[in-house]
């Protein structure tokens, strides 16, 4: 097993190096405002220049100081691709035609394929593991193949839901699941998803997917940073006082609140107001929604706030990921924004990798359970909050040179998945030291 995860890491960032290479956000197809014209922007073979086709023409674009333009019968055309909004604008003798961009789903070749099947594998390996995960490098692996950030978003949800149902009952069977919980959150999990996905549709409306990327890397930033550093806290203090887990002093006060109705929880060895429950299942959804992570809100919400073990809370979330996953993918469906293809080869992976972390969490230690989840949030929120710059320079809000800015977004990609990477290490580690 060790050797298998050792290639899978060397082929993954292998195909990471080919396959993640980004693509200029003018290919693909495009309709006027009015619906009545379109066009598609394709890249030549030859000098790798882009062609736009129009009209059953195509034309060479040229490019001179940040301009795009072509010639056609009678007059030059400039093509302007407006950051604030995603749309792109044709200008030619004071007459502006406004494009909107159609979603389109990315063709896939045997590099593609083999890149998401390991990374669904990874992404399920530490989803397994720690109750949440997976997501967070899954959406971003799929961007950097080209894929719209609105499908990458609604083609994780769809995958979700059977892997969290995999990984629920597999950890059901040890008896890590507090069932009452999981329903309660996962209630008002799903009106957090459908809130979610309406703020994701207004942003990227109003200011198109750099919009959406911006949003979703700060909100990675504060949310990471600030529960991923609690819980190092916490994983430490518990080590400290001899690595026996204590409830948080938050939790014991929220207990001592007669505030009814009370829910009386088993498993998870707590006996709390349901009016302290819903707000966490809200949080988790709306985020599972919008930026394609509920699970770094759920897990940290349950473990110090309702008081519950880190093994039973990591366990209980993939309860309500299975539920926001099922409502979220009709949601996204019904849109057509789901790309099918995407969800099953990266579920094909994640199956396989789920299955290894949850059993993992039969025999290693509860606090470390903690510290890979400390760790993971605190390096996304890295490389979340190195990519920031490029976005505002791309939103016209600062100005960076083209050099710097590429170097900001190769340099987020690789911290990335080093923090995947490093997460699945950790829990291989953690599990080949616990079979000795």
């Amino acid at each position: 097993m060790k050797k298998f995860l050792i290639f899978l890491f060397t082929v993954f960032f292998a195909l990471t190096a080919f396959a993640g290479k980004r693509v200029s956000p003018m290919l693909g197809q495009w309709s006027s405002s009015d619906g009545k014209d379109y066009m598609t922007i394709i890249k030549g073979n030859e000098n790798q220049g882009l062609i736009i086709e129009k009209d059953g023409l195509k034309y060479e674009l040229t490019k001179f100081n940040q301009i795009y333009t072509f010639k056609n019968k009678t007059e030059n055309v400039q093509v302007y691709l407006n950051t604030s909004n995603g749309n792109l604008e044709l200008l030619s003798n004071n007459k502006k035609i406004v494009f909107k961009k159609i979603i389109k789903f990315i063709e896939l070749n045997l590099l593609n394929i083999s890149f998401l099947l390991i990374l669904g594998f990874i992404g399920g390996l530490v989803s397994g593991f720690i109750g949440s995960g997976g997501a967070f490098v899954l959406t971003p692996g799929m961007m950097s193949l080209g894929v719209d950030g609105l499908v990458a978003i609604a083609s994780n949800m769809c995958h979700k839901f059977p892997k969290a149902l995999v990984g629920a009952f597999k950890r059901y069977k040890y008896g890590q699941v507090d069932l009452k919980l999981g329903l309660i959150m996962a209630s008002c999990a799903l009106l957090g998803v459908l809130v979610g996905i309406d703020i994701q549709q207004k942003i990227n409306n109003a200011y198109g997917n750099l919009g959406s990327d911006l949003y979703v890397s700060l909100a990675y930033v504060i949310v990471l940073t600030s529960i991923g550093s609690y819980v190092f806290y916490d994983a430490y203090r518990t080590q400290n006082s001899g690595g026996i887990e204590k409830k948080s002093k938050l939790s014991l006060v929220l207990k001592n609140i007669n505030l009814p109705p009370k829910a009386k929880l088993k498993v998870a060895d707590s006996v709390i107001s349901i009016w302290f429950i819903l707000p966490i299942g809200f949080l988790t959804g709306m985020l599972a929604a919008t930026i394609a992570v509920g699970g770094f809100i759920g897990v940290p919400g349950m473990i110090f706030v309702l008081g519950a073990p880190s093994v039973v809370a990591s366990a209980t979330e993939l309860v309500v990921a299975f539920s926001m996953g099922l409502v979220g993918s009709i949601k996204w469906g019904l849109m057509g924004l789901i790309d099918i293809r995407l969800t099953v080869i990266i579920l094909a992976g994640s199956l396989f990798g789920v299955q290894i972390g949850a059993y993992g969490t039969t025999f290693v230690n509860q606090n470390y359970i903690k510290k890979v989840m400390g760790t993971i949030m605190l390096l996304v929120a890295l490389s979340r909050g190195i990519i920031i710059p490029s976005y505002l320079s791309e939103l016209s809000f600062i100005n960076i040179s083209v050099n710097i800015n590429m170097f900001l977004k190769n340099l987020s990609f690789v911290v990335m998945f080093l923090a995947l990477g490093t997460g699945a290490f950790m829990i291989t580690k953690s599990m080949w030291k616990a079979k000795k």
